[in-house]
């Protein structure tokens, strides 16, 4: 007989409402799941087991069971304020930091009927593509323990990946859902900027980062998602934050559906190609090659594509990069609890001019035009998710700044132009390597083009049956 980590989230989410089982058995399957898996992989930094369950009867007892997301458990990035919970950052410099306030996103995922199990690992800050920190151990892939999940939502894709959790929200602002979901053979989905209200990214600098789902199948992803987006009425409650493209309908019924023929862009440039030597790992090349045949055999149009080279993108993006860590609260001796990468991105932020970060904005909102610009006659163009195979722990610089940047570009050059144009874009995880690793591939939208992604995603699904396969752990 099937465990309940065994049922995909929706299969989970339907058998709630049918009331076979109910929010506090499955909270209680997935807590003793991660007492025993966590110590192993480092998926939570921490685990909340008693307000756990006193949410799962809260939500029994008071939550309709019209809530998007009654009773499924997730877990909070460790990045965002959850009130009473410490908040690490990923930072030895908050290690003793619990809020009085929850963020936005969190209070969302509340109010959609979601179970939090506690907080999932994540580099400091989420700064960097893979999670180690010095502040927790590391997040461990779980098809190889000896391999890094990626970042910079690593530990929500351990627990999703090792059946922890049922799927896990993150955020994305240069590929940190993408990144973990490829590494560790899952579904991640990154957003149009201005469809989360409460991970918008309109209100960052460049507006980079968004929240979205990792998940095991398409409508895993589409579900959560449709929880994050604050729906009132059946329509999105945008507050303050802009519109982002789309017709607001649900998303899961495009991902159970699966319909379409679409022309799809096929793209193995990027746009860090003419600042550093980006190379395509024979795994990476035989993913895309795979996705293709798939597509092309399903009936999609396919048409090879290159990007116009820029040499503005490298430069602006990095000083972006480096100015969203000038405000870290480090000063002094303070600076000591910072790992060395945050430091020389927190100095090398400092040390920027009111005019050089002016222009690299600019520069950063005109590539953002072209490439849409660019890429516009498809509707969806395919990548491969990372030019390598997820990378073994211990692998990036760790104290070298600008090596540690240039390793990190060549893992995942496909990604951070998705956060600079503001369209969506999903990582599917197409197949595996001889070694057993799991490989995927990128689909990038038009601006409020997840339905069409989340239709794609879907029709491979049915076709490659991703879901089916588990690490050993499982």
């Amino acid at each position: 007989m099937a465990e309940l980590h065994d049922l995909s989230a929706h299969e989970q989410w339907l058998a709630l409402q049918r009331g076979e089982i109910d929010p506090v058995q499955l909270t209680e399957h997935y807590l003793a799941r991660i007492e025993r898996l966590n110590p192993e992989f480092g998926a939570f930094v921490t685990v909340t087991p008693d307000a756990a369950r006193e949410r799962a009867r809260t939500v029994r007892r008071d939550v309709a069971k019209t809530a998007p997301l009654w009773g499924l458990p997730f877990g909070d990035k460790d990045l965002w304020l959850r009130a009473g919970v410490h908040a690490g950052f990923g930072s030895r410099l908050f290690a003793d930091f619990v809020p009085d306030t929850s963020d936005e996103i969190v209070e969302t995922l509340d109010a959609a009927g979601g179970v939090s199990l506690g907080k999932t690992n994540t580099p400091e800050f989420g700064l960097p593509a893979y999670t180690e920190s010095l502040a927790a151990p590391p997040a461990r892939n779980p098809w190889d323990v000896t391999r890094g999940s990626g970042g910079s939502s690593g530990g929500a894709a351990t627990a999703v990946a090792s059946g922890m959790l049922p799927f896990a929200p993150g955020s994305d602002g240069g590929g940190s859902i993408r990144i973990p979901a490829a590494a560790c053979g899952l579904v991640g989905l990154k957003p149009s900027r201005g469809l989360v209200p409460g991970g918008s990214g309109i209100a960052a600098l460049a507006g980079l980062p968004v929240a979205g789902p990792l998940a095991r199948t398409v409508a895993d992803a589409a579900l959560l998602l449709d929880g994050m987006i604050a729906r009132v009425g059946g329509r999105i409650d945008h507050h303050y934050t802009l519109r982002a493209p789309g017709d607001g309908a649900p998303l899961l019924a495009a991902a159970v559906r699966g319909e379409g023929r679409y022309q799809l862009g096929v793209m193995t440039t990027s746009a860090w190609d003419d600042a550093y030597d980006i190379r395509i790992a024979p795994e990476a090349r035989a993913a895309l090659d795979e996705a293709v045949s798939a597509f092309t055999a399903m009936g999609h149009g396919m048409e090879e594509t290159a990007l116009e080279p820029d040499a503005t993108y490298a430069p602006a993006f990095r000083t972006i990069w480096q100015a969203g860590a000038a405000n870290i609260p480090a000063e002094g001796e303070a600076e000591r609890l910072l790992e060395p990468l945050t430091q020389w991105l927190l100095h090398r932020g400092r040390e920027l001019s009111a005019r050089q970060l002016a222009e690299s904005l600019g520069a950063l909102t005109a590539y953002e035009r072209s490439f849409i610009h660019q890429l516009s006659r498809f509707d969806a163009v395919l990548t491969p998710a990372m030019a390598m195979t997820p990378r073994p722990l211990g692998f990036f610089d760790a104290e070298d700044g600008e090596h540690n940047f240039e390793q990190q570009v060549q893992y995942t050059p496909f990604t951070s132009m998705v956060n600079v144009s503001g369209v969506p874009a999903i990582t599917l995880p197409i197949s595996m390597t001889e070694e057993g690793l799991p490989m995927g591939v990128q689909l990038i939208g038009r601006p409020g083009g997840e339905a069409t992604l989340l239709a794609l995603g879907a029709q491979l699904e049915r076709r490659v049956r991703w879901q089916q396969r588990h690490p050993s752990c499982w």
